[in-house]
Parts: structure tokens; C-alpha cells; sequence
């Protein structure tokens, strides 16, 4: 591990910490240690980081600004790699904008808007980095990155890095290809339209209003935790089956949005999956409907 690490630093790929916390870089400040983290500073860097760990035989995962991201109690084996400050380029030409896997989509759509560009009015309340959003087609109020997304640049688990368009990312409701055949994207390029900047702002003020007044964000947590089974919605079965509020551990169930779960102070990942746990039972029992996790769940198997 030493070795790896004197490696990665002599090659100035960027940031590299040893057994970093990783609840220091998720939004549900839950998550324990990564063996090596590593922040690159360009896309170069984050291959050949790539390149290193993988002939050093360790294995690797990417993350974003952890939205979306459970990570368990026991932390992530080997070489995680967070795309961040080092993978946030942004470029515009016209209606079309090529941006960093690692640039806030919150950031993102509140820069467009006020130039007018329409068509990521939805991201206003999105609390992730373009790179997660268009690994998991994130959406919102009718919306999602399939909508815009003219092609994405995705570094696959071999190392190789490839332009996938709109088309072969094969999107579906809050999933892409990149379930199914695992990469990170690097790179989106986005095709907004020239729109009106005051109706652009208000629909986004709207939004974020939304998601303000029904939705618990002034607690850590993760978004929405699972699928809305459609045509019911996640929330609404998860309340009219009694547990809203319900806590185990450090975790509740939000008693504002059932289909959040929110840590209180001292919750372990343990905690939030034995939540979700309950949950897929409860629902089971009382709608006979299978609940499927919109979150991501990585790390060490709980001890």
C-alpha cells in the first residue's frame, strides 16, 4: 500500500490520503475509511491513476460529490477516486456546453439560467456532480439528463475511455448503461436552448421552493432512497404504511419525506440498511409491490 502510494505522489496525479473518512465526502456523512483516496487533477491525471492502481493489482471506485452514495461502516478496499476541483472544467459554445464530470450540477444550472439557457431548470435542488447525474439519469419535476445529454466521456473499468452518445448511454428512469457495464463519466456534453431568463429563473425558484418546503435537506442524507414503484410513489406507500419517523440507530425515516432517510447524528450504515430492510418487508407485507433502492451502496460488507 506504501508502495502504491509513494507512486501515485511521485506521479503528481493530485490529492492522495491514506485511510481517509469517507463520511467527510458524502452527504449523508456516513462511511468509513478508504484504504487510498485520490483526487486527480485533470482527466490525464485520473487515468493514469487508473493505469497505476491497476497495475498494482488493486482495485478501484469512483465517486462524486457522494450524493446518492451510501458507503458502509467498514469503508471501501483499495484506490477510491473522487471526482472533484481538478475535474470541474466548463465550456460554452452557444446552446451547446461540455463540462467536468466533477462540476455541481446545483452550480450548473443556477450559472445557465441567468444566461438564459433552458433545459436544467429540473438540477435547481440536485445536490450532485454532473458525472453522478448521468450515471444515474438523475431527474426531477418531469425531467432528467437524457433530455439533454448530447454525448458523455466514460473511463471504463479496463482503463479504456470511450464517447458514448445520448443513445448508447441507453437510458432509463434513474439508470444508464454504466449499471450494467461499469465506468465513470469524465465529460457531458450538453445541448440547452436559448430561452427567456425570467421565466427560466421562476421555474427554478420554483423548484428549489419545492424541494425546500418537502424535502429534509437541513439534515444530512442522500435524496431519495428508492425507486417510486410506478405508478405509486415510494413515499407515499412508505407513510400510509406507518413509518414515517421511524428510527433505527442514528437513522430516520424522514418525517417530512418518507422516502428519505436522514441521519440524526451518530448513524452507521448499519442503521440506514436496516431501515431499508423494514421497509421493503413492510411494503411487501401491506402492498405486495418489491421496493428497489434508488441509492448506490458501496464498501465492505458490514461486519
Amino acid at each position: 500500500m506504501n508502495e502504491l502510494i509513494k507512486k501515485l505522489e511521485d506521479a503528481n496525479v493530485g490529492k492522495v490520503s491514506q485511510d481517509e473518512p469517507l463520511a467527510k465526502h458524502t452527504t449523508m456523512k456516513i462511511g468509513g475509511p478508504a484504504d487510498i483516496l485520490v483526487e486527480p487533477n485533470s482527466i490525464e491525471d485520473l487515468k493514469k491513476t487508473v493505469e497505476i492502481v491497476k497495475d498494482s493489482g488493486l482495485r478501484w471506485t469512483a465517486i462524486g460529490r457522494g450524493s446518492n452514495l451510501l458507503v458502509m461502516d467498514e469503508g471501501i478496499e483499495g484506490v477510491v477516486i473522487k471526482l472533484s476541483k481538478g475535474m470541474d472544467h466548463l465550456e460554452e459554445n452557444g446552446e451547446e456546453i461540455t463540462v467536468g464530470g466533477g462540476y455541481s450540477l446545483v452550480k450548473l444550472s443556477t450559472i445557465m439560467s441567468r444566461k438564459g439557457m433552458a433545459g436544467l431548470e429540473f438540477a435547481s435542488g440536485i445536490p450532485g456532480s454532473v458525472g453522478g447525474a448521468v450515471y444515474m439519469n438523475a431527474g426531477a419535476h418531469g425531467s432528467d439528463m437524457s433530455q439533454i445529454l448530447k454525448k458523455a466521456l466514460i473511463l471504463f473499468e479496463d482503463g479504456t475511455m470511450e464517447w458514448l452518445t445520448c443513445k448508447e448511454m441507453e437510458f432509463s428512469y434513474r439508470t444508464s448503461i454504466l449499471q450494467k457495464r461499469p465506468g465513470i463519466c469524465l465529460e457531458a456534453v450538453l445541448q440547452l436552448k436559448q430561452g427567456d431568463r425570467e421565466s427560466i429563473t421562476e421555474v427554478m425558484q420554483k423548484n428549489k421552493d419545492y424541494r425546500k418546503e418537502t424535502q429534509p435537506w437541513n439534515h444530512p442524507c442522500c435524496g431519495s432512497v428508492f425507486r417510486n414503484p410506478l405508478p405509486n410513489y415510494a413515499g407515499q406507500l412508505i407513510e400510509s404504511s406507518g413509518l414515517k419517523g421511524h428510527s433505527i440507530g442514528g437513522a430516520q425515516i424522514s418525517d417530512m419525506h418518507a422516502n428519505f432517510i436522514v441521519n440524526t447524528g451518530d448513524a452507521k450504515a448499519k442503521d440506514v440498511l436496516d431501515l431499508i430492510q423494514l421497509v421493503k418487508q413492510t411494503i411487501k407485507e401491506k402492498h405486495d409491490i418489491d421496493m428497489e433502492t434508488e441509492v448506490e451502496m458501496i464498501g465492505r460488507e458490514n461486519s
